[in-house]
């Protein structure tokens, strides 16, 4: 049986049932009226497409709370320079832009995809690890599936991502359908990476030749950059946390948004953050300390349950809390991730993406008893559905009669989609991002003006909904 290989892979992977659902959405009779069948489908192919490869440019927050944006964009500079001399994805030709709209971000064009040239010795990586390599990443020994026999120390191989089928850790070969990410540099022998001790860390294969060329971050600037997608930087700007406030971030890993927050508040206030799984809290506490912030405190514990039922509880900093304890909630909801990008394959079952509304909702009521009165709650998703996004903003603003839509600034994504029942001056206050708008198929060939531009459209797909609570 030959392998099949996609060296351009042109659309996301999903489960027939899956993918007939978003088309659903996206051919929904609303949107029909509005642009009429062929340019809903041509939409709808492009979100696909889009899904699979990482957006135009890479977005760094910069620590403009520690150092100045120009400081850090100086070492950043420096260590593209670096990147070059050692062979790697960086470039000095690549150069540093600012969005004018976001004053603590950095941005950093990706190019590609390249015309890179396969070689005859493979190495297969899990989808994960895969998505990281398109976005600049090198490849960790954890993410490698299967490796040639023979691989040793110094050893140049080709990079492929599963797609479809099972890898089995430690296989020679792989027969199922693998996607071509491009070449690297064996850091280690077969034997250290399948070493039967245990798990091995550190880099197995030292990315020089990707099919998207985009410089690596990991454990660069530790203190002074955060690499996040640019919606995500939204959001904190959104939310405009002021200094001595006490804000709730109350799905909280792995602390982008949380320190962000605290960032913005300049280190003066109270942020409490919360999440379930107690490995992600200790993720939350070690990124709090490298960017040397210190009013985060974090709690392993279900926001679900965050409401005290003792009315004559004062307020605390551990949970449960009393009702309306909190100036300004982020509500960054555990969602279906189908806006995530690059994704070449989502396993995921109709079932289980439809699994998330209603614990949506339940965090979105805890929500807004922990909110004050005056108080801005920020609801957001990395998905592109409307059961989760538009439809839960309906469901709250019929459910909870306090809650009033509110304008977002900065705006820099597209109006909410049609088809949940909210007016048109609704859906224009929320802020839905829309890469399947602009995608054409290619990162490069752009002057700096047009690629800030698409810098504000070719994300990962997200939605964000402003409240307040009269």
């Amino acid at each position: 049986m030959m392998s099949e290989i996609k060296r351009v892979f042109p659309q996301i992977a999903l489960k027939p049932e899956v993918q007939d659902y978003l088309h659903s959405i996206y051919t929904n009779n609303e949107l029909l009226k509005e642009l009429g069948e062929t340019v809903a489908e041509r939409i709808f192919d492009s979100l696909l497409s889009c899904l699979s490869h990482p957006p135009s440019l890479t977005c760094l927050r910069a620590s403009t709370h520690i150092h100045t944006l120009q400081d850090i964009q100086h070492k950043l500079e420096q260590h593209l320079i670096q990147e070059e001399a050692n062979g790697c994805n960086g470039s000095l030709s690549i150069p540093i832009l600012h969005n004018p709209q976001l004053p603590d971000v950095l941005l950093i064009p990706v190019i590609g995809p390249r015309d890179v040239s396969v070689l005859n010795s493979e190495v297969i990586v899990d989808a994960q690890c895969g998505s990281a390599v398109l976005r600049g990443a090198h490849v960790f020994a954890p993410g490698v599936l299967s490796a040639p026999k023979f691989l040793k120390a110094g050893g140049v191989v080709s990079v492929f991502s599963v797609v479809e089928g099972r890898c089995t850790r430690g296989a020679k070969e792989f027969l199922g359908k693998k996607v071509f990410l491009g070449n690297g540099v064996s850091m280690m022998d077969r034997s250290d990476i399948f070493c039967a001790e245990g798990p091995v860390r550190g880099v197995a294969i030292r990315m020089v030749d990707s099919l998207y060329r985009s410089p690596c971050f990991d454990g660069v600037l530790q203190n002074e950059v955060f690499l996040q997608n640019l919606p995500s930087v939204v959001v904190g700007h959104v939310l405009g946390p002021r200094p001595g406030e006490r804000i709730l971030d109350m799905c909280a890993a792995p602390g982008g948004k949380t320190t962000h927050i605290a960032a913005l508040m300049g280190n003066q206030g109270v942020v409490i953050a919360l999440d379930k799984i107690k490995s992600k809290v200790e993720k939350i506490c070690e990124n709090a300390r490298a960017l040397q912030l210190d009013c985060i405190n974090a709690y392993c514990y279900n926001s679900i349950h965050a409401v005290c039922s003792d009315t004559t509880q004062q307020c605390t900093d551990a949970p449960p809390f009393p009702e309306e304890s909190f100036d300004r909630i982020l509500l960054d909801a555990p969602c279906s991730g189908l806006g995530q990008r690059p994704n070449m394959a989502v396993s995921w079952s109709l079932k289980e993406v439809r699994s998330y509304p209603p614990l949506q909702r339940k965090l979105l009521s805890t929500a807004v008893r922990l909110l004050k009165k005056g108080g801005v709650l920020v609801y957001s998703t990395c998905t592109v559905t409307l059961a989760e996004n538009e439809e839960q903003v309906a469901w709250a603003l019929k459910t909870f009669p306090c809650l009033t839509l509110e304008p977002q600034k900065p705006h820099l994504g597209s109006a909410g989609m049609p088809g949940a029942a909210l007016s048109c001056d609704q859906r224009r206050v929320l802020q839905r991002f829309r890469p399947e708008l602009v995608w054409d198929g290619t990162n490069s060939g752009l002057l700096s003006e047009d690629l800030i531009q698409k810098a504000n459209s070719d994300t990962i797909g997200f939605f964000i909904a402003k409240f307040s609570k009269r």
